[in-house]
Order: structure tokens, then C-alpha cells, then sequence
């Protein structure tokens, strides 16, 4: 492992997105962006779907074998709400991350400019202002599969920092042991697990894949309401079945023991910070190394195809 810069400070945004609004969405993120690069933070992360938010509940109109025309208009709604990368957005995200000095990591619904398919996808920000990776989640999680397709590019990039490398998987590829084994495998010291999940089993996953890894792993997670959805949606007797809370959120960091660096945060949307030791990841390794000295590669044979 090279030498580390041994402080980075982290801000992780618990996010409330105003859902199927881009403009509102971007807006409230270059706002998230100035504050927490006022306070000199070296890495600022987004939730999942940050942009235009995490559609929980909906159909869009899908059952097995149909459709509903109702719900086509909803997901046309949904589409025109996603982001072509690059595109607007993503230039106003740079240049407010080139502006704060600042890596940007940021969970969004991809619209790509040739097809008609949306992704899942992660973009990490240079504090150059450009984007240094941009990671589409390989396998959408259930009925998520009628509305993202899967990743056809850009399986498990990595961006090359001070801090050591960085990479994310998004929300249930981090239940793939394969995709994870991916990350160590390219040196992960920060690990960015941008996700919708408010559950207990959850804490459980980011604390086991810390101590796994042996790396700091940042659980960002959204925040949203029934209040959050559009009023004059076409099949808004949906949203209506909802709790008026639909994600309580739940962020926080794990340092490479498995150990909360920040306690999950609950029920309300802010920054949270966090000073990160680098010294702490090579620490951590002593006793076991999953790729390293507690791996066993003359009997598991591992193979990757990435692009």
C-alpha cells in the first residue's frame, strides 16, 4: 500500500431530494456543496438517487405481461426528470465541487444519450471540477429492474486520491460478494455506499463489509417524506399508501474495525462529518488483509470482466 495522506475529512449529506424535480434537486446540492466546502471538507458525498430522487412505491403502470398508460406517463415524467451525463447538471456539480476544492461523490438516475435506458449510477467529482468515475449499478435490485437497466459500461471504476483509492456500489450490490471482492482487489480505503435503506439488517451489511475490507465506509442514505412526491402525479393513489415518513435515512461512517466513526443519524436531513485517520486502514490490516496475506490465490481462482 503507498503512503497515505493521513487526515480527510469527510461531510456525508443525508439528503431530502424533491422527487422528479432535477432542477430542485441540483439547486439544493450546490448549496450542500458551498457549505460543506466552506468548512474545508476534502470529501463530500450524496445518497442514491440525489437526483431526481428515489421513485419508493411506484410501478409505473408495470404488472406481469401489461402495462398501464397512466403509469407510462409517470415514467416519462421520471424520465425527463433524469440526468444525461455530461449534461447541465453535471456541469453546475463540477463546477461547485472545482469551487469548494472538493471530491464530490453523488447518486443519481442516469438517462443515457443514445438509448431510451435509465441507470443507476454514481459519479465521483475532482476537485478539478471533472468527473473521475462514473459507476453504474451492475444489477438492479427487484422491480427496480422495470425502470434502470443493467450497467453496460463503467462496472467498478475507482478514483485514484490522496486518501487512497475510492469507489462506490450502490445500495444491493454491496450484498454481491464477487462486486465487493472487486473493490479490495483495486486497494479500496474508502468505500462509498450510496443506498436507500433505513433498516437494521443494513447497519449490519456496512459494519461487516468495514471490518472486511478492512477500509472506512461511508453510508449514505436519503431522507424522504410523502410530502417529498409530486401532488399531481397520474397514479398518485400510490404515493398515498405510503407512510408519511418513507425513508428515515440512517448515514453514518464505519472505520476500518467496524466501528461507528459517527452514529446513524436518524429521521432529519443534514451533514454529517467525520475526520478520517488513513493510518487506521494499513493499522487494521495486521491480523487480516482480504487480499493480501489472508488471501489464498493458488486456490481461488478470481476472474473480473470490467469496463
Amino acid at each position: 500500500m503507498k503512503d497515505l495522506e493521513k487526515n480527510c475529512k469527510v461531510a456525508l449529506v443525508q439528503f431530502e431530494p424533491v422527487l422528479f424535480d432535477k432542477a430542485a434537486c441540483t439547486q439544493k446540492i450546490i448549496e450542500y456543496i458551498s457549505y460543506a466546502g466552506g468548512r474545508d471538507c476534502d470529501l463530500i458525498v450524496f445518497p442514491e438517487m440525489s437526483i431526481p430522487g428515489y421513485p419508493y412505491g411506484l410501478t409505473f403502470g408495470f404488472t406481469v405481461g401489461a402495462r398501464e398508460e397512466k403509469g407510462r406517463v409517470d415514467w416519462k415524467r421520471y424520465y425527463d426528470a433524469s440526468v444525461v451525463v455530461p449534461g447541465p447538471e453535471t456541469e453546475r456539480i463540477a463546477w461547485a465541487a472545482k469551487k469548494a476544492g472538493a471530491y464530490v461523490s453523488i447518486g443519481i438516475s442516469e438517462r443515457d444519450p443514445v438509448n431510451g435506458t435509465l441507470y443507476n449510477t454514481n459519479l465521483i467529482f475532482g476537485p478539478d471540477g471533472k468527473i473521475k468515475a462514473a459507476h453504474r449499478k451492475i444489477k438492479p435490485t427487484g422491480a427496480e429492474r422495470v425502470v434502470w437497466g443493467d450497467a453496460n459500461k463503467g462496472y467498478f471504476p475507482v478514483v485514484h486520491t490522496p486518501w487512497g483509492p475510492i469507489g462506490s456500489l450502490i445500495c444491493w450490490e454491496s450484498y454481491m460478494p464477487l462486486a465487493r471482492m472487486v473493490l479490495y482487489e483495486k486497494g479500496v480505503t474508502i468505500y462509498i455506499a450510496p443506498n436507500t435503506n433505513d433498516n437494521e439488517e443494513w447497519q449490519n451489511t456496512i459494519r461487516h463489509i468495514a471490518i472486511e475490507g478492512h477500509c472506512f465506509v461511508l453510508n449514505s442514505d436519503l431522507l424522504f417524506r410523502k410530502s417529498s412526491y409530486p401532488e399531481d402525479l397520474a397514479r398518485a393513489e400510490e404515493v398515498e399508501r405510503l407512510e408519511d415518513v418513507v425513508c428515515r435515512g440512517g448515514s453514518c461512517v464505519v472505520d476500518p474495525y467496524g466501528h461507528y466513526l459517527t452514529e446513524p443519524v436518524w429521521d432529519k436531513e443534514g451533514i454529517i462529518y467525520a475526520d478520517l485517520n488513513m493510518d487506521d486502514v494499513a493499522s487494521s490490516k495486521m491480523e487480516f488483509d482480504a487480499i493480501g496475506h489472508y488471501n489464498r490465490p493458488d486456490i481461488f481462482d478470481f476472474r473480473v470482466v470490467d469496463r
